[in-house]
């Protein structure tokens, strides 16, 4: 607490034998009350406005490094549940998003100091380049989370982090390399921190699932030395940004007005190594070591990511595969492997009424989906992967779609992709080692498999599914699983028929 009357304004954990004690009584056993409680202790540093500067950056930073090895943790928690209940994923991220947005703000009122020229900043000057880079990291973690959840994303934090940097490069600390935390290989700097969350930005996180994003970030750390910024544009760099407004990256526009603030960057040798790293990994067929810990020995989510990152990174927008149709139509909207099954009339299935669906407007169609706008959001199942049942309005038969991506534009609106899976389908009843469950068969007349959906759990590499038809038994072979839902498995099989 701060002294009231009489001797000098302190605080806690301005004297740092107090700190080490109060943060090492820290919950040890549960990191979400703890990260909680740190969240406080940054409010209260920042709140105490007679802190002189050199003790404030201090306090806040033994908090921030008491912060590390719980947030780790928390990621790791949130990222590895395959199906996480909304309970205990709106905690971990409750908890991370929370300490990041305080984090931010906190460390950024330290850096205001030395912009505002607050008596004794210039004394904790040695503090600064250390400073410059937890702060562009925790505003950059601050909006990784929130793209996470698929926004919306605050423009308020882009124009922090932007002022920050902005005031990176006045200084002529941009490129001041730091240890960023203590027992932290690596060094890292403010343009690094800046052009890592400036990357991710530009990655398209809003079409990838939340492990997929993180290990975004991952190969964005890994090639950030190779990233390029400059004050002009050139055509290698295929993005820009204005560091005196609150925005977000956004593509180059040939002729766009020049201001003091404009940057424009790209991946530069990045994208080649990129390039080169999908060619090892998929002729070696092993993930490199620095990322086992987040993708594991499978080399198809790091395939999948390094192929994303190449297309988003490309100094030109990547082509479309076909053509969008601008319309204005609306749908009901079903959601789920249950919503799906019941708006498709499977007899198994929860009851389901029309009148109960969603409702959205289709804005574009092309021959691969739909673009649409969520006008209501209701609940927090809408995100990439999720299952949807798409009907027109006036319409008879049902699409089936997977959610490709998802931009909400207020906590309450959403502009989506829809990616249709099939434009119309069959509810079947597939007996399943003696027992019958649901699904629904849709077929490709341009290929030589057909599709299946089916409730997690039923798809088995060796196990045949049967369907029979009067004096007919249709078998189908699994091949291999096609996607993977929260609550969904949709299989690849080969369609055998058996005559009795």
């Amino acid at each position: 607490m701060l002294r009231l009357f009489g001797g000098k304004p302190d605080h806690p954990l301005a004297d740092p034998r107090e700190a080490r004690r109060i943060l090492g009584e820290l919950p040890a056993q549960d990191p979400v009350k703890a990260l909680e409680e740190l969240t406080h202790w940054l409010e209260s540093v920042t709140a105490a406005d007679q802190l002189r500067p050199e003790p404030r950056i201090q306090a806040l930073f033994a908090v921030d490094e008491a912060a590390q090895p719980r947030l780790r943790r928390l990621a790791r928690d949130y990222l590895a549940a395959e199906r996480p209940s909304r309970f205990q994923e709106n905690r971990l991220w409750g908890a991370m998003h929370g300490y990041f947005r305080q984090a931010g703000l906190s460390l950024a009122k330290a850096v205001d100091l030395f912009v505002q020229g607050a008596k004794g900043a210039e004394q904790a000057r040695a503090s600064l380049p250390v400073l410059l880079v937890r702060t562009l990291r925790s505003l950059a973690q601050q909006i990784k989370w929130m793209h996470l959840r698929y926004g919306p994303i605050d423009p308020a934090a882009w124009a922090v982090l932007n002022g920050v940097y902005a005031f990176a490069e006045a200084r002529q600390l941009a490129q001041a390399r730091v240890t960023a935390y203590p027992g932290v290989p690596g060094e890292s700097s403010p343009q690094l921190e800046f052009l890592k969350a400036a990357m991710f930005s530009a990655a398209g996180p809003d079409c990838l699932l939340p492990a997929e994003a993180d290990l975004a970030e991952r190969l964005i750390a890994h090639f950030a030395p190779s990233f390029v910024i400059a004050p002009a544009p050139t055509p290698a760099l295929g993005w820009w940004i204005d560091l005196g407004r609150a925005m977000a990256p956004q593509r180059s526009i040939r002729g766009a007005q020049t201001a003091p603030g404009a940057r424009w960057f790209g991946a530069g040798a990045a994208l080649a190594e990129a390039e080169a790293l999908v060619e090892r990994v998929y002729t070696g067929g092993q993930v490199p070591s620095a990322l086992t810990a987040a993708a594991g020995s499978d080399p198809e989510p790091v395939l999948g990511v390094l192929r994303h990152l190449v297309r988003a990174w490309s100094p030109q927008p990547p082509e479309r595969k076909s053509q969008r149709h601008p319309v204005k139509s609306r749908v009901f909207v079903a959601h789920g492997y249950e919503g799906a099954l019941g708006a498709m009339g499977a007899a198994g299935a929860l009851s389901f009424s029309a009148e109960g669906a969603e409702s959205w407007v289709v804005e574009n169609v092309s021959a691969g989906g739909f673009g649409a706008v969520v006008p209501q959001l209701k609940g927090d199942w809408l995100r990439v992967g999720a299952l949807v049942a798409l009907q027109a309005e006036g319409g008879t038969n049902w699409v089936l779609g997977i959610v490709r991506r998802v931009n909400k534009t207020t906590p309450r609106e959403a502009r989506v992709g829809i990616q249709t899976l099939a434009r119309s389908a069959e509810v079947r009843r597939f007996e399943v080692g003696g027992a019958f469950e649901e699904g629904v068969l849709m077929r490709d007349a341009a290929a030589a498999e057909v599709r299946i959906l089916l409730k997690p759990g039923i798809y088995a590499p060796l196990q045949n599914l049967e369907v029979r038809e009067g004096e007919r038994t249709f078998v189908y072979i699994p091949q291999g699983l096609a996607e993977r839902g929260e609550d969904y498995d949709i299989g690849r099989y080969r369609e055998m028929i058996r005559e009795s």
